[in-house]
């Protein structure tokens, strides 16, 4: 069975994180999407509504599967059996910090990184920049699923 991940914090999960992980599921078996505990940091969502969130908008796909995890990403591989690492590229800017990460990657375990060119509608788009426009109330139902903009809604609202 070939395996793939996608990680991210996914806080939250954007379009150009959805045509990623739907290109991905196309060409994998199984498509793990690894959503990274930072404790250090707080997120709009808790990991827990991130994750349903992220089901919720992936289910129509039926290969993927969602979990949490904190550490090192080869580790969540190693213990899944994942050989490739599947991130989407925005800009050159993205390629400098990913292939770093992709060359210590395979140094540490093997584990393989592919490069997907991010779909140009969404070149600009960040999960930061979506709350940042929403808290504002800009329109972002353009760049987010259907599900995300409500729970970014009722979040915003809250605060």
């Amino acid at each position: 069975m070939r395996r793939a991940v996608c990680p991210g914090s996914f806080d939250p999960i954007t379009n150009g994180h959805l045509d990623i992980i739907a290109r991905a599921s196309r060409l994998y078996d199984e498509v793990y999407v690894a959503v990274m505990i930072n404790k250090s940091k707080k997120g709009l969502f808790e990991i827990e509504e991130r994750i349903e969130l992220i089901r919720e908008v992936t289910a129509e796909y039926g290969n993927v599967r969602v979990e949490a995890f904190h550490g090192l990403l080869v580790d969540f591989c190693k213990e899944r059996d994942i050989p490739a690492i599947v991130k989407g590229l925005r800009a050159v800017s993205d390629f400098d910090y990913e292939l770093q990460m992709a060359q210590m990657n395979i140094g540490l375990t093997g584990v393989e990184t592919l490069f997907v060119p991010t779909n140009p509608t969404y070149s600009f788009l960040s999960s930061s920049l979506v709350k940042e426009v929403a808290a504002w109330g800009g329109d972002v139902s353009h760049l987010v699923p259907g599900p995300v903009l409500a729970a970014l809604n009722t979040r915003l609202r809250k605060e």
